[in-house]
């Protein structure tokens, strides 16, 4: 059960509403009226931007289901405050709530480019894709200020190496060039996440993500500009947003996506809690039909963490879901795989005095 709203916070465009405990927190704590009968002073809850110094910027997995062995957060937690995000209950191992505290205490890496150049310039080092907004966006608002990935972007430019992006950040397009540049080589790849196209739904479910025509005017310049794109029908919601499937592939086909995937929702720990109630705040009439409908695809359950299933679902409803993507995606002519990564030219950038190549 989710503790009650604090009183004396003004909300503004954000997902949660309220901060469940850590789930490694063995205290609780509960608010208790102090005797006064005085008002307290009702405060707009602002964002919070944190940076720390780590001493690696990779992050390595070896899940199955994964199409990638590494990659790159440049920030913890995530302002556009998703209800849905899955990445939510990260921010437990930082002794913070996966509800408000995910999308109002964000904590940047600054020196991710400087990490990032020292890590694959290793003896040893064996060059492969690096993925991007696997867990956090790393083009959410902070970064219009902080620039954390230009620096990113040209080392991995320098060094030719391959690289990945997940987004529905606007600020990827300041560095269009950059995406340009990497992309000319056969070393760049954006997946654009495009939930719904229903601006009032898209408030409601990611209250600081642009637009849907922002999203699609990305995929559109993106597109321009050489980089081959993916757009990402995920999270897909029973009811909400699901009948809007053939629409979406629709639009981003016609703004210039040339691949396609999507998800069924995942609820994984606090995430389950918090989206039903969002749910019951957002759309009462509508939550049960909506929670039965996701437990149907996750063995009735309100999430499936196994390999295998967590991206998939199972049963009737996700099955159905899935052969109307397909066959969508079919008649629009999505390519069925995105473009292969060039790993072959991978090597340290040339340094002043260094014999140049005769070719």
């Amino acid at each position: 059960m989710l503790p009650p709203r604090n009183p004396d916070e003004r909300l503004r465009a954000r997902g949660a509403d309220t901060r469940p405990a850590p789930r490694f927190d063995r205290l609780r704590s509960e608010r208790e009226a102090d005797g006064w009968d005085i008002p307290e002073d009702e405060q707009l809850l602002r964002t919070q931007i944190t940076t720390e110094q780590p001493r690696s910027i990779i992050t390595r997995n070896n899940s199955p289901d994964i199409a990638f062995d590494r990659s790159i957060n440049p920030y913890r937690g995530c302002e556009h405050g998703c209800i849905y995000c899955f990445a939510r209950p990260s921010h437990a191992y930082l002794g913070l709530s996966p509800g408000l505290d995910f999308e109002t205490k964000i904590t940047a890496k600054p020196d991710a480019a400087s990490l990032l150049e020292r890590e694959i310039g290793r003896r040893g080092y064996q060059v492969a894709p690096i993925a991007m907004g696997t867990n956090t966006d790393p083009y959410q608002p902070a970064e219009s200020k902080l620039s954390i990935m230009p620096g990113i972007l040209r080392v991995l430019r320098d060094w030719n190496h391959p690289v990945m992006l997940v987004t529905r950040g606007q600020t990827v397009l300041r560095d269009l060039d950059l995406w340009a540049e990497l992309a000319a080589k056969y070393m760049a790849a954006v997946g654009v996440s495009l939930t719904t196209l229903d601006p009032a739904l898209s408030r409601q479910m990611e209250p600081r993500a642009p637009a849907p025509q922002t999203r699609l005017r990305m995929i559109r310049e993106l597109s321009r500009a050489g980089v081959p794109v993916r757009v990402m029908v995920a999270p897909v919601i029973p009811v909400l947003n699901e009948p809007e499937i053939e629409a979406i592939l629709t639009a981003a086909r016609e703004a210039g996506a040339t691949t396609a995937s999507m998800i069924p929702i995942r609820l994984p720990n606090e995430v389950a809690p918090l989206f039903r109630d969002w749910l019951d705040r957002h759309h009462p009439g509508k939550a049960a039909h909506i929670m039965n409908r996701i437990q149907a695809m996750r063995g009735g359950r309100d999430n499936d963490p196994r390999f295998g299933q967590r991206m998939r679902g199972q049963g009737i409803e996700a099955d159905l879901m899935r052969q109307r993507f397909h066959l969508a995606r079919g008649k629009l002519g999505y390519a069925d795989r995105p473009p292969m990564l060039d790993c072959s030219r991978f090597a340290p950038p040339p340094r002043q005095g260094d014999q140049l190549s005769l070719f």
